[in-house]
C-alpha cells in the first residue's frame, strides 16, 4: 500500500471523514485549528455537516444533540478549549452517547503557550466534569497511530455508547510523516434503536437524558456505567513495551516524549544500560497489570517516567501501578519545552547509579 505524506491535523480530519463522521463542531484554537479548518471543506463534500460554532461551550452541546440523534459526531480543540467543553462531556457520558473528541495538547495551566504539552492527563483521565464517569483515551505517539485511532475512536465510541478522547500533542498536530491508509478491524456493533430519531413505529418516544431526580434511579444508572467501564478496562486496555524482556531500566512515556525515549534508549544500551520502554497506548483504561507484572521482575532495578508535565500526572499512574516495588524517578518539563535524548539519557543513569549506591532501595 503506498505512503501519503499527511500533516497531523489535516490527517486527522481525513481519517474522521473516512471513519463516516457525519457532523463535526468546533472553534479554532492553536495548535489544531487546521482540524476544523480541513474539515470546514471537505467533510461538505463527503456529505457531512460542518459547523464552527460560536465557542466550545456551544461545540460540545451541538455534539450532544448531534450524537442524541444517532449521528456520528465529533469536536476537536485544544487543552483550555477540552477546558469549556467538559461540562458537555460529562452529560454525553451520562446520557451514553457516543462521540469522538480530539484534544491536541499545549502547554498551559490557563492559557498558557501554544507549544506541545501533556498537561492535560488528569483532565483526560480522570474526567474534568463532575460525578463519576470515564471516557477512554487513545494516545497515539505518531500520525500513522493518530489516524488508525481517529478511526477505530468512532466505533469503539458506537460499541460502548460514550465518548472516545484522542489525545496528542501539538507537535504530532503540526508534523508531517509518511502514512497508510489501511482498513480498522471491524466490530460488531450493536444498532442506535436507543437514538431520538423519531418513533418510526415504536411504542414510546426516545429519551435522551442526564438529569435524575430520583436518586435510586441516578444510583442504578452510576451501577450500570460501572459494568460498562469494567467491560473497558478488560477489553480495551493497550500498551506497548520495546526492550522489555532484559531491562534493567524502564522509561515510561507516551507522545512525542516515548518517541525521544527509543533514541535515549538505544544511547544507554550503547553505554552498556539495558534499558526498555513502556508506553501505556490507552491512558484510560491505564495498563496497569502488565507495568505492575513488569516492575516485578527480577532484572528491572528502577523506573524512570518522562512527561511533558511539570511534576508528573502519568506519574500518579505510573505509581499505582508498580504498588511500591521498584523505585521511581520522574524527568519532565512544562511550557512547550521537550526532554532531549541526552536529558533522558542522563537522568536514567543518574538513577541507576543512586540504585546501586543504596543497594537496589532508592
Amino acid at each position: 500500500m503506498a505512503k501519503e505524506l499527511w500533516k497531523g491535523n489535516e490527517a486527522i480530519a481525513e481519517a474522521a471523514i473516512r471513519a463516516g463522521c457525519d457532523c463535526f463542531f468546533g472553534y479554532p484554537i492553536t495548535p489544531q485549528s487546521e482540524v476544523p479548518e480541513y474539515m470546514s471543506v471537505h467533510l461538505p463534500a463527503a456529505g457531512g455537516v460542518f459547523v464552527q460554532s460560536e465557542s466550545e461551550i456551544a461545540a460540545v452541546n451541538m455534539v450532544y444533540g448531534a450524537a442524541g440523534s444517532g449521528m456520528r459526531a465529533m469536536t476537536s480543540s485544544s487543552s483550555p478549549g477540552i477546558s469549556l467543553k467538559q461540562e458537555g462531556i460529562t452529560y454525553l457520558a451520562a446520557s451514553e452517547l457516543p462521540c469522538v473528541i480530539v484534544n491536541c495538547m499545549r502547554g498551559g495551566p490557563g492559557l498558557g503557550t501554544i507549544q506541545p504539552g501533556q498537561g492535560d492527563y488528569f483532565q483526560a483521565t480522570r474526567g474534568g466534569g463532575n460525578g463519576d464517569y470515564r471516557t477512554l483515551v487513545l494516545a497515539p505517539f505518531d500520525i500513522q497511530e493518530t489516524v488508525d485511532f481517529v478511526q477505530e475512536a468512532f466505533d469503539i465510541a458506537d460499541q460502548y455508547r460514550n465518548p472516545v478522547m484522542v489525545v496528542c500533542d501539538g507537535l504530532i498536530g503540526q508534523m508531517m510523516e509518511p502514512i497508510e491508509w489501511r482498513p480498522i478491524p471491524k466490530r460488531d456493533l450493536p444498532p442506535k434503536d436507543w437514538a431520538a430519531s423519531g418513533r418510526r413505529g415504536r411504542a414510546r418516544h426516545n429519551v435522551i437524558n442526564s438529569l435524575y431526580l430520583d436518586p435510586e434511579s441516578c444510583e442504578e444508572l452510576n451501577q450500570r456505567l460501572t459494568v460498562k467501564y469494567a467491560e473497558m478496562e478488560e477489553k480495551e486496555t493497550r500498551w506497548s513495551a520495546v526492550n522489555c524482556e532484559d531491562a534493567e531500566l524502564i522509561i515510561t512515556a507516551y507522545g512525542t516524549p516515548a518517541r525521544i525515549a527509543l533514541s535515549a534508549i538505544e544511547e544507554l544500551r550503547a553505554g552498556g544500560l539495558k534499558a526498555g520502554l513502556f508506553r501505556p497506548i490507552t491512558l484510560w483504561p491505564f495498563p496497569e497489570a502488565p507495568l505492575h507484572e513488569l516492575a516485578g521482575s527480577g532484572q528491572v532495578k528502577v523506573i524512570l517516567d518522562v512527561e511533558m508535565s511539570s511534576t508528573g500526572q502519568m506519574l500518579d499512574d505510573v505509581r499505582l501501578a508498580v504498588e511500591g516495588q521498584k523505585p521511581i524517578r520522574y524527568l519532565g518539563h512544562a511550557g512547550g519545552v521537550m526532554p532531549t535524548v541526552e536529558e533522558m539519557a542522563d537522568a536514567a543513569w543518574t538513577a541507576w547509579k543512586e540504585v546501586q549506591q543504596h543497594g537496589g532501595h532508592l
